[in-house]
């Protein structure tokens, strides 16, 4: 098999921005960096007849921290900018956030592998020095379990497996 190295732009993730019609928006432009942090939880224990631990992986918490400069007329962005200005807490700070593995080989000619996630969005910082841009901020929590499926890309439609 040829090892073929994988680009941060075939990893892409999109927001829900409506739900009518559904309308997924790229968290692309202006975004300088944003990691998914899968933030294990783990548990260690020595057993009585043992001299080296164990440790289990027991839980995930994944997080993606963003961090981007304010483009006015940015969907992802003014999605977000929205939800800083109402400083939005709880439920309404939930939203849904598709990662697309463009990476994989696609199902179909324009379906590739995607996992859909409820998401809470918290606003960490907006503004910057002086004659620059200014930034925005923001962690995306995942809340819960992904649904797998996949993503057109010609239709911009997510499609959950059966």
């Amino acid at each position: 098999m040829t090892e073929i190295k994988v680009k941060r732009s075939q990893v892409q993730s999109f927001l829900l921005t409506s739900n009518t019609p559904e309308t997924w928006s790229l968290i692309g432009n202006g975004v300088t960096t944003g990691t998914i942090n899968y933030n294990p939880e783990t548990s260690s224990e020595t057993y009585i007849n043992q001299d080296s631990g164990t440790t289990e992986v027991e839980k995930y918490a994944p997080n993606l921290p963003v961090e981007s400069v304010a483009i006015k007329g940015n969907a992802a962005f003014d999605f977000v900018d929205a939800l800083r200005k109402s400083r939005a807490t709880l439920d309404a700070a939930h939203a849904y956030l598709m990662n697309v593995w463009l990476y994989e080989t696609p199902a179909n000619t324009d379906q590739y592998p995607a996992e859909k996630q409820e998401i809470s969005i918290q606003i960490d910082s907006f503004g910057g020095d002086g004659g620059v841009a200014t930034r925005i901020n923001y962690t995306i929590n995942f809340i819960g379990d992904p649904v797998t499926g996949k993503y057109d890309v010609s239709l911009g439609t997510f499609t959950a497996d059966a």
